[in-house]
């Protein structure tokens, strides 16, 4: 990217979210730690970064979209969080970064597991989540860190665009998922973390 393309984003802050999420944040993927991987494509992105503890009134008065992007999605390309920001000031609507949901998910009722979900119809949070600030506005606090619980909150009060991230925006949950994404986004020749330090 160049520096002109920065120059035609909207104007947004943010923070990476790690709270509420036990050391996994900080494990290390290609050598760097998970939160520090999130903090450089949050920065790539052209996100102004402001301190998770910043006040509430302080995001407001800014008048500017704020992004949270999951410490625990580490790899998120800069772009598509560049571009969920453009999305939510376009539309004007909270914007959550999904992967489609790949397990398969029963019903249980009384204790005994029933029929199979159909999947088409389930999406997995990811990163980032983008409040424009006409919602910022409305908010008298962050309702959670936890982005599931965060989405489904929003979603009773406001309008929520679900874009697709790309598989390498993908959450993690266990070291597992950790080296499952390390061994996906890592080309024979390419350093994945280019351009994000």
């Amino acid at each position: 990217m160049t520096t002109d393309e920065y120059d035609v984003r909207p104007a947004a802050l943010g923070t990476v979210v790690e709270q509420d999420r036990g050391s996994l944040p900080f494990a290390l993927i290609h050598g760097e730690a998970l939160v520090a991987c999130a903090a450089w494509a949050l920065a790539e992105s052209g996100v102004t970064p402001v301190d998770i503890g910043t006040a509430w009134a302080g995001l407001v008065d800014a008048g500017e979209p704020v992004v949270l992007h999951d410490a625990l999605c580490p790899l998120t390309p800069p772009e598509f969080i560049a571009a969920c920001v453009a999305e939510a000031v376009e539309h004007d609507a909270v914007v959550v970064g999904v992967r489609p949901v790949t397990d398969t998910v029963k019903h249980v009722e009384d204790g005994l597991v029933g029929a199979t979900v159909d999947r088409d119809g389930l999406l997995a949070v990811a990163s980032p989540v983008v409040l424009p600030a006409a919602v910022v506005a409305q908010l008298d606090a962050l309702p959670s860190t936890d982005f599931p619980a965060l989405v489904a909150a929003l979603a009773e009060r406001f309008a929520v665009r679900t874009p697709e991230a790309p598989p390498q925006g993908r959450r993690v949950g266990s070291e597992d998922d950790v080296r499952a994404l390390e061994a996906l986004t890592a080309p024979d020749s390419v350093d994945p973390l280019q351009g994000l330090r």
